[in-house]
């Protein structure tokens, strides 16, 4: 069973994620980066989001993230 403090800390911490995500890219646009190094770092800044996501439900479902801050 989950706990409802843990499902919302979850809920706070994806849309955290999602709204910083989503600030980075948005800053890229905003900068003008050129376009293959504009490419390169958002697809970096996925792979970050996404390994953080797996992680933080990874501690939810499993009991076990396998980063640990």
């Amino acid at each position: 069973m989950i706990a409802g403090n843990a499902l919302l800390n979850l809920l706070v911490g994806i849309v955290v994620g999602g709204l910083i995500a989503w600030l980075l890219i948005w800053f890229l646009d905003w900068v003008g980066i050129p376009e293959p190094f504009n490419k390169v770092a958002k697809v970096i800044i996925g792979l970050v989001i996404v390994i953080w996501l797996i992680n933080l439900l990874m501690g939810l479902g499993v009991g076990r993230p396998f980063w640990v801050h």
